[in-house]
């Protein structure tokens, strides 16, 4: 069976109705506050987000990218971040495009990768 991606929801993308939503569609996930990080620099949430397997999630386009392209430069390894633009797309949309890309990525296929969830809504 192909390993679903596991979401660590970044404090920027953690809305009350769009995590409940995602609950309720069984998503595993985990967002900053549950896990304490609440604050943490950006790089410290990336590190925390691979060494607990999970694919982070967050709206904050422009840091992650640069973050991605330093670990691709240094030969190191993420378990994926997946970006979306600020108030781009609603929280329905999000939800479809999340859906639709947990379901043609496995875990092992996002890891080193920034997906932009545009692509998949």
């Amino acid at each position: 069976m192909v390993n679903k991606i596991r979401l660590y929801i970044d404090e920027d993308a953690s809305r009350n109705s769009f995590v409940l939503a995602l609950r309720e569609l069984n998503f595993d996930l985990v967002t900053t506050a549950e896990a304490e990080n609440l604050g943490l620099a950006d790089l410290e949430q990336l590190i925390w987000a691979t060494n607990n397997h999970r694919a982070i999630y967050t709206f904050n386009v422009k840091d992650y990218y640069r973050l991605h392209k330093i670990y691709m430069s240094e030969m190191k390894q993420h378990s994926g971040i997946i970006v979306v633009p600020r108030q781009s797309y609603s929280v329905g949309e999000q939800l479809r495009g999340l859906q639709k890309l947990i379901s043609s990525i496995s875990s092992e296929e996002i890891k080193n990768k920034l997906i932009f969830l545009g692509k998949y809504i």
